[in-house]
Formats: structure tokens, sequence, C-alpha cells
């Protein structure tokens, strides 16, 4: 609802409520660092348990990052050591990112319906001993395997996250918020540099993959007996529970199925928005690192610093793009005009990315790299907290999930192409730097179309389904080309096919799906019309 907005942007541009706050620092991206600085922001009586709990979730995503980040330092030697070709490495990212984004379908739902305590716990338990499994791989199928075990586990990070600073932040913290918890990502990516390489030359690779993937096991022990809901927390003061709940609370409604939220202009905006720019980042976890090896001349003991380097860069953006939005808000801004110039400020910043591929001086390739990242992260603040400036609380973590499955399925078809790329042009780069360099611009046009201005979503459950609105056929469709091209790369696989016929199975897959995704949404949508008339 429209009040909704100006009731936080009022609260946060009341004096008594907010004190300034200046950019966070990220200095050793400590947990007591980022909690303490953001709960500077706000008057020390109204309490700041919500920012311990904004520590977990950034512990969680550092582990989710060295678990998923292993392989990459690591694909090199593999690939030497069990004749992997490039295309193999491919589809071995494909694997991960085709099982991760069919987990963020059930693990949206399963936040929404359990709570995040619960799905946490099992999400987490699920990802570790998938990534302690890796140690039995002996193939790029058994690796595969292995990777999509991982993925499924993983696919309840994101989701459980943003429903977690839902609960737990009003509207206008909420950026900040997801920007520290996100920096665990790029945390998660320079501590598994400094790690990995030392276990894999003194234990083997096997002892890499088995040491990362059981920290998540201790991280339940803090989670399990630190978190509850903050309504029934004995750590929460009642002066920060009314602070965290002073949003206008959601009406009481049924739970909407989540193929429901399709028809909408929003979701299609937050999921197109995800599917373009997520693959971006996949492509810089888990091909950088064989780029910096293949054009500088780096081994997996030099890869450290060079690595370290561009996640400390993304660290700052990862933080910096939550708080600026987050600060414009602050000073009178809608949320509307703050979110889009701060994602239209991240994806100029990532285009200098195009030249990369050319470039000779190592430390220069690492800033460009750093500072595609760094944008990358502060888009990606913005964008998560898109889903919760449009929908109901009860909505985000399945509007989430369709949006990071979109992402993560867009993700499985680029690894694919780049694979293919990288096979039929001896390792050249170009390309997939170019796409990188593009997708931000296109993915913020996109969405500044479907949603020419953001703000909630009202009366979602007597809302007229309209077959023919754009909402449907875009979102029906889109869906449809997502479904329809991992179709494809599945039959493909299954029949042994390499090289052009793989993509060839995947675009008439993305072909038919577009068509049976729209002719489906209409189907469903009718049928919603009739019954709510």
């Amino acid at each position: 609802m429209k009040e909704d907005i100006i009731a936080a942007e009022q609260a946060a541009a009341d004096p008594k409520s907010l004190s300034e706050v200046g950019p966070p620092s990220v200095a050793g991206s400590s947990l007591a660092a980022a909690a303490v600085t953001a709960g500077e922001a706000i008057n020390a009586r109204v309490g700041r348990y919500r920012w311990v709990i904004c520590g977990l979730l950034f512990f969680a995503t550092t582990i989710n990052y060295v678990d998923r980040q292993v392989l990459g330092l690591l694909s090199k030697d593999l690939q030497a050591a069990l004749h992997w070709t490039e295309l193999d490495y491919g589809n071995i990212v494909a694997a991960f990112n085709a099982a991760y984004a069919l987990g963020l379908l059930a693990a949206g739902r399963l936040m929404d319906r359990f709570g995040t305590k619960i799905g946490y716990s099992v999400a987490l338990s699920v990802w570790s001993l998938a990534a302690m499994a890796h140690a039995l791989a002996s193939s790029a199928f058994g690796f595969g395997v292995a990777r999509a075990a991982l993925g499924a586990g993983e696919a309840g990070n994101f989701p459980a996250a943003i429903k977690t600073v839902a609960e737990w932040f009003p509207r206008k913290e909420r950026a900040l918020a997801t920007g520290i918890f996100n920096s665990g990502s790029n945390v998660g990516a320079i501590v598994a540099p400094l790690a990995v390489p030392y276990i894999a030359t003194h234990f083997g690779w096997q002892w890499a993959f088995i040491i990362t993937g059981a920290i998540g096991l201790v991280w339940l022990a803090f989670w399990i007996p630190l978190y509850a809901r903050p309504e029934l927390h004995p750590r929460v003061k009642k002066a920060e529970l009314a602070y965290i709940q002073s949003d206008p609370p959601d009406s009481p409604a049924a739970k909407i199925p989540w193929v429901q939220w399709i028809p909408y202009r929003q979701t299609s905006a937050f999921a197109i928005g995800k599917a373009l720019t997520d693959p971006i980042w996949w492509f810089y976890l888990y091909w950088v690192p064989p780029f910096l090896r293949q054009n500088h001349g780096l081994d997996l003991t030099t890869i450290g610093p060079p690595l370290i380097a561009i996640y400390i860069i993304a660290d700052i953006g990862s933080i910096g793009g939550g708080w600026l939005s987050s600060s414009l808000i602050k000073r009178g801004w809608t949320i509307n005009r703050a979110r889009k110039t701060a994602m239209l400020i991240c994806a100029l910043l990532v285009t200098p990315i195009v030249f990369v591929s050319g470039v000779k001086s190592l430390w220069l390739a690492v800033g460009l790299v750093g500072l595609a990242a760094a944008a990358h992260q502060g888009w990606s603040a913005n964008i998560f907290t898109l889903a919760s400036d449009m929908f109901p609380r009860r909505a985000v973590g399945s509007v989430v999930g369709i949006g990071g499955m979109a992402g993560a399925f867009t993700g499985s078809t680029m690894a694919v192409i780049v694979g293919y790329i990288l096979q039929v042009t001896g390792g050249n780069y170009r390309i997939p730097f170019i796409i990188g360099g593009t997708a931000y611009l296109t993915a913020l046009l996109i969405i500044h179309l479907l949603v020419p201005r953001i703000e909630p979503i009202e009366d979602v459950e007597h809302v007229p389904a309209r077959p023919l609105s754009i909402g449907t056929i875009v979102g029906f469709g889109f869906m449809g080309i997502i479904f329809g091209s991992f179709a494809g790369w599945c039959t493909g696989i299954l029949s042994r096919v390499s090289g052009p016929h793989l993509l060839e199975y995947m675009a008439l897959g993305a072909l038919v799906g577009s068509i049976v995704g729209v002719i489906s949404g209409l189907i469903i949508t009718s049928s919603g019309a009739r019954v709510r008339t």
C-alpha cells in the first residue's frame, strides 16, 4: 500500500528516530564491526539484537560461498587430473545451477511455511554434507552429482535470509541489512583462496571439500539457540520490537500459491532482473580463477592475493550499494527513485569489464574485475530489497525463490555457453566479459518498463485475473523459456550430445517452453478469474 512507503519515508527522515549514518566500515569484514556500525545508526535505547541476527545471516552466507568457491579454485588442477574438457566443466557448473534453481522453488515455500529457523537448519545441513561428498567423486559425472546436491541445499540461503530481514527490519533498514549479510558472499570468496590452496597442497584436494563443508555444521550450533521470531525472542526489548514493527502490518490473508504471483509485472521485473545479472556473478565465481591463471600465469599457490583483492573490493560494494539507497530514502527520496538510482550507478560501474580480456597487467585486470564485482553486489543488495518493497512479507520467500530460480536456470544456460565458447576459441574470454558488461543496463531498462513506479502491491487476494495482460504473457512466457531451456539441456545430456548440438537442444527447448508457458498462463489466469467471479 502507498501509505506504507510514505510512513517508512517519514520515519526515515525523522531526526528523533534516526541519527545520521555514514558508509559502514568493512575492515576485517567482521561480524562485530558490521553489527556495531549498523547498530549505532539507531538510538542505543532502542536495542540492537536485530543486528546479531543479521550477523548470523552474514556468517551463513560466508559459509555458503566458501563451499561453492572451492571448485573454481581447484578447477584447473581437477581438469588436468581428471581430464575434463571446458564443456565438461561448464556442465558441472550447470548441474549446480540447475539444482539450485529447482531447490529455490521448494526453498521459498519451505521458508514461508515452516519459518526460517527450521528451514535454514535443514538447508545448512544438506549443503554441508553435499560439500563434503565432493571428496568421494572421481569423474566429471561424479562431480556433477555432488554439485547438484550442493546446489539443492544452498538454494535455501537467500530466501531464508531475505525473509529474515523482512521480519526483523523495517523497510528503511532492509537494504543496509541485506548489504551486510550479502557481503558474506565476498568474505567467503576471500576466505576460500586463503584456506583452500593450503589445504589442497598439504592434505590433498579431497580434504579441501571435507573441511570447508564441515564448517556449516558448526554454524548450526549458534543458529538454533540464538534465533527466534522477534515477537517471541526474550532478548528483544519492547522498544526494539516496536521499531522493527514500525511499518504498517500486512493485512491478514490466506497463503497464495507461488504460481499465482507470476502474472504480476513486479514478479517478472524481479525475476528477469535476476535472470540477466545472477549468471554474471556465477561467471566471476567459477571462471575468474581459471581466467587469471590462464591469462596472467598464476597457479594454485599464487592465485590467492588477486582473488582476495577482488572480493575485498566487492565487499565494499555490497554494503555501499545497500547504504546508498537507504541513505537516499532518509534524505526524502521515494523508494522508487532511490532504488533505481542506486541500481543505475551500479550498472554503469560494471561496464568497464568489457575490456578486461585484453588487459596485460595483472593488477589492472584485478581492478576491473573487482569494480564489476563490487557493482554487482551493490546491485544485488538493491534488487533483493525490491522483493520486500513490492510484496507483502508472507510472499517474500516465494517471490525471492522465483527470482533466484530464474537466475540460477539462466546461470546454467550461461555456464554451458561459456564452456562451449572457451572450447571453440581456445580459451578466449572476450565474449563472456562483453556479455557481463552489458547485462545490468539491459536488466534495469526491463525492470523500469515493467515497474515504472516501485510500490507495494495492494489487495493481492482480490485483484481480478487478466489472461491477456502484459504481466501474464511476460511472466508465464519467461518462465516457459527458463524451464524449456533446462529441459533441453537435460535432454541433450541424457542423449549424450555436446558442443553446438547441446546448445541447439537448449534453444529448441526455450522456444517450445515459451509457447507452452504462455498457453499455460492463459489457462491458469482464466481459471482463476472464473473462480473469483
